[in-house]
């Protein structure tokens, strides 16, 4: 049977500042330009799909709920790549593909790239380097170099892109004080971090040994949800994590919460907010183990307050990243290691 004295130690990483500010300024440089192409495109399109797998469609969830916030009369729909391919939706000189892979190597992403190469739509991919995959035959290539914070920095570039496509369109009162404070998003997560690393060590001591947890939350916010639940604890710690959109909650999956159910419930602070209010206070009406994380109480230093809401998800994503990493230390597995990604034939 393996112990903890028999497994490599496993350290949660140092939030490292340094690096994380300047692992991001390749996304910020690259959402000035993807503003300007935004607005090139603004009149030339109809329709948006998005596509990619994993953490990136998840940003572009978040992204989804801001165009249809903003009211916008474009047409917007979100696919897996995967599903992209087997449905191959209408395309024209008026759809515009958004792409996005931190690798560029993700299979059915290149492969829906490869397909669209034959297409007369408009394709644009987000992805670290120009010699990826992805990249090759793309229409537009925005690129955030390499990084271990991907997730932002695709939000990054994509934030960008679409704030520029809204202005240009539109006319998008946010435009500046959402552009300024993409700019103040690296010190954001370094800055989250460190206010939320004590209760990250205390959280993972705490539930070291569960299998289970629960990730509440709405709109936007329930990107975070997904990437902290499935893309961290599922892929990387082996746990059953599973996320549920608030809304959703009382429709069935409320069934499954008793008194020992450890549940995270991250709110935000857009329209949907109300939705995680009530889902937390269900949650601690029926169970004392309860993970209440509130952008309210993260300083968001340098984002304008018009605009915290459109950055909530990721200050709370690098908040829960501090849980993440003491648990792997606990759990004396690295967030490092996997079974079947990278490694198996799938």
């Amino acid at each position: 049977m393996t112990t903890p004295e028999t497994v490599p130690s496993v350290v949660a990483a140092a939030i490292d500042r340094d690096l994380i500010i300047s692992s991001l300024q390749g996304a910020l440089r690259a959402k000035d330009e993807a503003a300007a192409l935004g607005r090139e495109l603004a009149h030339q399109i109809d329709r948006i799909y998005f596509v990619a797998c994993g953490a990136p469609n998840r940003v572009m969830l978040s992204l989804e709920y801001w165009l249809d916030h903003a009211q916008t009369d474009l047409v917007i729909k979100r696919y897996f790549p995967a599903e992209f391919l087997a449905l191959q939706p209408k395309l024209d000189e008026r759809t515009l593909v958004v792409l996005a892979s931190k690798s560029g190597t993700t299979q059915e992403t290149v492969q829906a790239a490869q397909f669209l190469r034959g297409q007369v739509c408009r394709t644009v991919v987000v992805t670290s380097t120009a010699d990826k995959p992805l990249s090759q035959g793309a229409q537009h290539l925005l690129l955030m170099g390499e990084t271990e914070q991907a997730h932002t920095g695709v939000y990054i570039v994509l934030q960008g892109l679409m704030a520029g496509l809204l202005d240009g369109r539109h006319g998008y009162a946010l435009y500046e004080p959402l552009m300024r404070s993409l700019d103040a998003l690296p010190g954001v997560l370094v800055e989250s971090a460190e206010l939320s690393d004590a209760r990250g060590r205390t959280d993972a001591q705490t539930y070291r040994t569960n299998q289970t947890f629960y990730h509440l939350a709405s709109g936007p916010v329930f990107a975070t949800a997904y990437v902290f639940g499935v893309c961290m604890l599922m892929e990387m710690q082996w746990v059953h994590s599973v996320p549920f959109e608030a809304a959703e909650w009382f429709h069935g999956p409320f069934e499954i919460l008793d008194e020992h159910t450890p549940v995270f419930v991250l709110l935000g602070e857009d329209p949907s907010r109300p939705l995680a209010e009530r889902a937390l206070a269900f949650c601690q009406k029926y169970t004392s183990h309860v993970m209440a994380y509130d952008s309210r109480d993260l300083p968001m230093t340098g984002v304008a307050p018009e605009v915290r809401a459109l950055l909530a998800p990721y200050a709370l994503q690098a908040a829960l990243n501090r849980f993440a990493e003491h648990l792997a230390a606990e759990r004396h597995q690295s967030l490092d290691t996997r079974r079947y990604m990278w490694v198996t034939e799938y």
